[in-house]
């Protein structure tokens, strides 16, 4: 067996993500090799972020392409079993919740290869996401799960995964973030110029998911929401065009509505975008990661879906859900610029959810650390017990009855979280930015 790692991306956001996790590998001195799976096929696309971020040039190119959840991910395991049974390596590392993770996650697994899930514990709860099922199936297989957060981590032990086999590492998008955010500062004003909009006086906008994309109702109603915040607010919408959205905006016959209302530019570079959305009134966007990204900026965030798996941004005042209907993404984004300074002075100065930059650092280190010890073997229970964890309820001082989780450590000493970590499971309702802002 060789001494080394496997990496496997196949998206332009996870190739910005594990950014950090080559940095330190090369650093750390873990030989690793690198497989594009291909799902974004257009690698063109991709090369930008490439160059930009240092990240290195693939040695495999598995050549997804397009198809459906079933075919790209059947054929990423296809492709990847050659590659593990050329190299058979220690180990296979993933980021996300793409098909290719899930199909890494499968293959590396079916060959008794340790698979280490980076961003693991994410959930929205909603199993009709594709990336809700791949995000599952990926965690219930890894060998290690790199945590991005204390609320991942919880919900990971929530599903009976040990705590043994849990890394909080941080998330490894503010490493990158944090890291390239002046090399964005200094092109902001060419890149606001290019695209003809001043500082704080415009609204930028990413629509990519397929529940959205390829959903005409949805689709409609997030555009026809961007129409009235130009024509009814006077304010500039700029947007930048990703492929698939662009080709159902062609296929419902909104193309030329679209292109005469709203500012759309062509999908941008990462220090672009990066420059853009600092210098934003409020970011609009389905995208887990530009979530996650405009929360470091303390940039007010309307999300355009109907749940989401980065909840810290919700539970900490930067972020309110609108889903894909018309009047909630006009109302609620007309109140986060109203309430704009305050919501975000509520969050200036406290602890970045995601982390402090350094999960990258954390993630190579561990992998360096336990290299030779990564090895999957058959289990011997005939004198210990499995470890277990269970949810007890328990009731509080407001007679409402609330989830504890109650856990083993390796011990077998009971470990009890604070239930107040868990409200959001039963929370009747998402605080919205802009009410309590004095507390």
């Amino acid at each position: 067996m060789a001494n080394e790692v496997v990496v496997v991306a196949g998206t332009r956001p996870e190739l910005i993500k594990l950014a950090p996790v080559f940095k330190w590998l090369e650093v750390r001195g873990v030989d690793y090799v690198f497989v594009w799976s291909g799902q974004h096929y257009d690698y063109e696309l991709s090369r930008v972020f490439i160059e930009e971020l240092n990240i290195p040039e693939p040695q495999y190119d598995l050549g997804v392409g397009s198809g459906s959840h079933s075919v790209q991910t059947a054929k990423a395991m296809m492709g990847l079993e050659k590659v593990l049974d050329e190299r058979k390596p220690r180990a296979v590392v993933a980021v996300g919740d793409t098909n290719t993770v899930v199909a890494s996650a499968l293959a590396s697994s079916k060959k008794n290869i340790p698979f280490l899930h980076i961003e693991s514990g994410l959930r929205s709860w909603d199993k009709t996401m594709p990336e809700e099922l791949n995000r599952i199936v990926a965690d219930h297989l890894g060998f290690t799960l790199f945590a991005p957060s204390k609320l991942a981590y919880i919900n990971l032990l929530a599903e009976g995964i040990p705590s043994n086999r849990i890394v909080l590492s941080g998330n490894t998008v503010v490493d990158v973030l944090l890291e390239n955010v002046g090399l964005a500062r200094e092109i902001s004003d060419r890149v606001l110029s290019s695209i003809g909009v001043e500082e704080r006086e415009y609204i930028l906008v990413t629509v990519h998911r397929q529940e959205n994309t390829d959903n005409p109702r949805r689709l409609i109603g997030i555009f026809n929401a961007l129409n009235r915040l130009v024509e009814d607010y006077g304010y500039k919408v700029v947007v930048p065009l990703h492929p698939r959205t662009r080709n159902r905006l062609i296929e419902y016959g909104l193309m030329d509505t679209v292109k005469e209302k709203l500012t759309i530019t062509r999908p941008l570079g990462y220090l672009e975008f990066i420059a853009l959305m600092e210098k934003c009134l409020v970011v609009l966007t389905d995208s887990g990661g530009v979530q996650e990204e405009a929360y470091t900026l303390r940039v007010p965030i309307v999300t355009l879906r109907y749940n989401t798996e980065r909840i810290e941004t919700v539970l900490y005042g930067l972020n309110v859900l609108a889903g894909a209907d018309t009047n909630r993404i006009v109302e609620y984004t007309i109140k986060m610029i109203e309430y704009r300074d305050k919501i975000v002075g509520n969050v200036k100065g406290k602890p970045n959810p995601y982390g402090d930059g350094r999960a990258g650092e954390r993630i190579a280190s561990w992998i360096k650390d336990n290299l030779d010890e990564l090895t999957i073997s058959d289990v011997d229970l005939t004198d210990e017990p499995i470890v277990s964890y269970k949810l007890v309820r328990e009731v509080v001082e407001n007679h409402k009855l609330l989830d504890k989780l109650i856990g083993f450590n390796a011990d077998g000493v009971p470990v009890l979280e604070n239930p107040m970590e868990l409200v959001v499971r039963v929370s009747l309702r998402w605080p919205k930015p802009w009410e309590n802002l004095d507390s």
